[in-house]
């Protein structure tokens, strides 16, 4: 079977890496690079594929079999709507939009056109984290009663020197913890209610580095996140899984699951459980349980190619992804205004 052409939209640090993967997968081949700047055409050389300053430049009879929206966040509606209306499925990068009301408007054309529309938490994609969330289906935890994850980690002064990473949006709730509330709703289901606090008291920037949020599932089950961009702490997904070889892998954890029958360590996938009674007087026994790994971006990668051959449903849909921005937006507001806050965006579907 030929492989299907997929073009990147975008030649930052995302895009770059959603190139590699391509030319990396078989089962795809990397049609073209679309971005004005000259970046686009470093990247396009260095691929030897022919390089576009917008999606309009590509000719009718070259255009590919689907493409990755890896622009900035505020170009991702506009990016997203052109593949729809080109019946080319995309793959557009977390977040899907810069807010509710536009990742909405590129969901249901989506929907309208029946073009497949997936969302890049590629997280999902991990071995580990496929394997976890078996793990919580087969009952081995129980009834999930409660959760816990943190992102710390410390962003050095010059990643700052970048005028748009001190403002309003580019602070860690947006960028860092819609990963962790994605995955946290992969594993333990919809969040329906969140209170929250944020904080710029070292930076004093316009844009929050710690964020502290309490969570209620739709279960019932309740969970704690935090998220601090100021921190020197090993506790994160980046410095705990080694997914990127860029950050120094620890030995601990990031996200904790408890249960009525046990609980759940990631990424160490470490099931804790009382051998016979359940109580507290008892041994605690650990097992870790295996999986294979694999770069969950390379997977997603051969997951997009066959949802454009029609082999697979996407993984994370349009709508997963406007349910998780919903959650994140409902964090935003809630540390804003103080109280409960119930998610706006559109539950998933």
């Amino acid at each position: 079977m030929a492989p299907v052409t997929i073009a990147v939209m975008g030649a930052g640090l995302i895009g770059r890496r959603h190139a590699a993967h391509i030319a990396a997968e078989p089962s795809v081949r990397l049609a073209a690079i679309i971005d004005p700047a000259p970046a686009g055409r470093e990247v396009a050389a260095e691929y030897g594929v022919p390089c576009y300053p917008d999606f309009a430049s590509i000719p009718a009879g070259q255009r590919p079999d689907g493409g990755i929206v890896a622009t900035p966040n505020q170009l991702h509606v506009e990016n997203g709507l052109e593949l729809v209306a080109a019946g080319i499925p995309a793959l557009v990068e977390k977040p899907i939009a810069d807010s509710i009301d536009g990742a909405r408007r590129l969901v249901e054309a989506a929907e309208r056109a029946a073009v497949p529309l997936l969302v890049g938490h590629h997280r999902r994609h991990n071995p580990m984290i496929r394997k976890a969330r078996e793990v919580i289906e087969s009952g081995r935890l129980g009834r999930v009663l409660t959760l816990s994850g943190q992102f710390w980690i410390m962003k050095p002064d010059d990643y700052f020197d970048v005028s748009w990473r001190r403002e309003e949006g580019a602070g860690p709730i947006l960028v860092n913890l819609i990963h962790d509330i994605d995955l946290l709703r992969y594993l333990c289901g919809e969040i329906v209610e969140v209170q929250a606090f944020s904080s710029n008291a070292v930076r004093g920037n316009p844009a929050e580095e710690t964020a502290v949020a309490l969570l209620r599932f739709e279960s019932g089950a309740l969970g704690t996140v935090s998220a601090s961009d100021s921190v020197v702490a090993p506790w994160s997904w980046e410095m705990t899984t080694g997914e990127n070889p860029a950050y120094p892998q620890q030995d601990q954890g990031c996200y904790q699951i408890g249960g009525t029958h046990g609980s759940l360590a990631i990424p160490q996938l470490e099931w804790w459980s009382n051998p016979d009674k359940r109580s507290w007087w008892e041994p605690l026994r650990r097992e870790r349980i295996p999986f294979v790994p694999e770069d969950p971006l390379r997977a997603q990668i051969r997951h997009f190619g066959k949802v454009i051959r029609g082999e697979e449903t996407p993984l994370v849909s349009g709508r997963e992804g406007l349910a998780t921005l919903g959650v994140i937006d409902a964090v935003k507001r809630a540390a804003r205004a103080g109280g409960l806050v119930r998610p706006s965006g559109l539950a998933a579907g």
